[in-house]
């Protein structure tokens, strides 16, 4: 059992910030999209629109990461620890 939390330390250790990666990967990919919006559209209303969502977009990710960077570096912390030997029970 000692094994398998040594090893599945090195899973929640590469899991935090292959997790950060993957989130701001994909915010980037969002407002990517929202950006392409505001260049398509054709009138004011519609530009202004585009740009609202846009703003909600890049608020809705910030959080997003924000709240999540903490927990993903909690999780890479729990993963040295059990790699280390931490959470051995004898």
């Amino acid at each position: 059992m000692n094994q398998i939390r040594r090893i599945l330390g090195i899973v929640w250790a590469l899991l935090g910030p292959l997790a950060i990666y993957f989130m701001i990967q994909q915010a980037l990919l969002k407002i990517v999209a929202a950006n392409a919006k505001i260049a398509a559209a054709v009138d004011e209303a519609a530009k202004a629109s585009a740009t609202a969502v846009k703003l909600n977009i890049q608020m809705q990710w910030g959080i997003i990461i924000l709240i999540f960077v903490p927990i993903a570096f909690g999780l890479v912390i729990f993963g040295l620890y059990s790699m280390r030997g931490e959470y051995d029970q004898d």
